[in-house]
């Protein structure tokens, strides 16, 4: 063997087996970490080995096209995409399907086009709270087949309140275990919510629900759902006796120790659960509905006398009516006599000669 192949022989054996050889391995590693970070939007933060990808207060108008494949927890939180396009998830040929968790919270977001996150089929949680949300379409959740958790708490505006607790996305949302819908003016708990099956737990807090009718309590026994329903401003009347003994008798309200009257004023602050029927004051509801069932007892056993009068006196009755009908007809012929009179012509002839 040549004497100068033996000496790069030697060097590249001692070059394996020295220090050198871990600087190798860094400049591999640093190399995989630049290609791995190259696909992570622009001032965002990318962790390929939990799969998170976080963009904060970037203030963006739309969905980064450049998201990693990768991505399983994307955050876009803080910017200004005020209409969320179905085209945001699919474009450039990236598939996110590995994506289970999306945070968009406050992002004012006021539009969500339909089927918006079709895309999406491995979503397990999806949060739109803190925006507002004014126009949401029937099929806007829809192939979420797989949404556990949905999280609305302060995003619901004027027309889109009334229009998405009405629309058909109990269909779309079957997987759905937990409903987030706090801070959203509701003046009583939506019953078309319970129309999800897989519905469990609802909160419903902080909005303005005085108080939850018997047939929605009903409703929530029935699919067992359990409620958060504190703060809100509760009234304490006669009203909320139903309301009352399902909170005392079940485990469904999970925050029923910390749930406080509203109203009326002596009641407020009072803790729901230390009510008791007695402080209610439902006896003057009571008086009145009782006197008026005594005023209409009243009026029907004079109804009865006074049918019971016109019978006991029928044949007089009917001789009175017989003798007022022969009054009558003397009458009308004593009229129809001297009309007769009036009218023949020798009678006149005779008072004018006269």
């Amino acid at each position: 063997m040549p004497r100068k192949h033996l000496i790069y022989q030697d060097n590249f054996n001692t070059l394996l087996n020295s220090d050198n050889c871990w600087l190798l391995l860094k400049l591999m590693g640093l190399l995989i970490f630049i290609n791995v970070t190259a696909s992570c939007p622009l001032n965002c933060y990318c962790h390929n080995k939990t799969g998170l990808v976080q963009c904060h207060f970037q203030s963006l108008q739309e969905v980064p096209e450049d998201i990693p494949h990768w991505v399983q927890n994307l955050s876009l939180t803080g910017s200004n995409i005020t209409v969320l396009r179905a085209s945001f998830f699919r474009r450039n040929g990236t598939n996110l399907s590995n994506l289970t968790t999306l945070i968009l919270t406050n992002n004012n977001i006021q539009v969500i086009e339909s089927k918006a996150f079709l895309q999406l089929p491995s979503l397990t949680t999806l949060d739109l709270s803190y925006n507002a949300l004014s126009s949401i379409s029937n099929i806007t959740f829809a192939g979420l087949s797989q949404l556990q958790v949905l999280k609305l708490n302060h995003a619901l505006r004027e027309p889109a309140l009334i229009h998405v607790l009405n629309s058909q996305w109990a269909e779309s949302l079957r997987s759905l275990s937990t409903l987030e819908l706090t801070g959203n003016e509701l003046p009583t708990l939506p019953r078309t919510v319970l129309d999800i099956e897989g519905l469990q737990t609802i909160h419903i807090g902080n909005n303005s629900i005085k108080r939850i009718d018997e047939e929605t309590i009903s409703e929530l026994k029935e699919k067992k759902v359990q409620v958060y329903l504190s703060p809100n401003p509760i009234v304490c009347d006669c009203k909320i006796r139903v309301m009352l003994l399902w909170i005392k008798n079940t485990s469904q309200t999970l925050d029923a120790h910390s749930l406080e009257c509203y109203a009326p004023p002596n009641l407020n602050g009072t803790l729901v659960t230390t009510l008791r029927s007695d402080n209610l004051k439902c006896i003057n509801e009571d008086l009145e509905t009782a006197s008026y069932v005594f005023f209409g007892i009243v009026l029907a056993l004079i109804g009865v006398i006074f049918l019971m009068v016109l019978y006991l006196n029928r044949r007089g009755i009917k001789r009175w009516l017989n003798n007022f009908r022969e009054a009558c007809r003397d009458q009308m012929e004593g009229y129809h006599y001297r009309y007769e009179q009036d009218s023949d012509p020798r009678r006149s002839n005779a008072s004018t000669g006269i």
